[in-house]
């Protein structure tokens, strides 16, 4: 496990750091479960909104509530994994629950991100972070990414 891949415990810990070295802390979440172009633009746009960025990552049972009983296609330790390979990435956070209201409530980033499919108003969290002094960012997605089309892109092709 990449040692970017921590508990919540150990991202408080890391975080009060960060914090305290007066860095800007970024934070956006969600299933990444095919990594594709789409994502990795997203993620370096999220990340430079900041000095660091964390994901707070699905775990494979909220994966199957939110997206249904066959995903993910690859299970958190691969999609963590992969994440914390990039150089944008500070920090992967798992999380269990169908939304990251605890992880962000505990972390209180300076700034949360969402894609563009999303409005201040409906980002989990997004009431949290701006009592705490932080931001919501909403960022446009590019078009013509996403895991779900990858997918039937590849059932299609059998």
């Amino acid at each position: 496990m990449p040692s970017s891949f921590v508990s919540l415990a150990e991202a408080l810990d890391i975080v009060t750091g960060w914090r305290n070295s007066g860095q800007r802390i970024v934070f956006t979440n969600g299933c990444f479960d095919l990594l594709h172009p789409g994502h990795i633009d997203y993620l370096k746009r999220a990340r430079a909104l900041g000095d660091v960025l964390i994901i707070g990552l699905n775990d494979d049972e909220s994966v199957r509530t939110l997206k249904g009983p066959l995903r993910p296609i690859n299970p958190i330790q691969d999609r963590a994994t992969m994440l914390a390979a990039l150089a944008c990435v500070d920090l992967v956070v798992p999380f269990a629950e169908e939304t990251p209201i605890k992880l962000i409530s505990a972390l209180l980033p300076d700034v949360l991100v969402k894609g563009g499919d999303y409005t201040p108003e409906n980002i989990v969290g997004a009431k949290e972070v701006c009592a705490h002094g932080g931001e919501v960012v909403v960022m446009p997605f590019i078009g013509g990414y996403s895991s779900s089309s990858l997918i039937q892109r590849i059932v299609d092709r059998h």
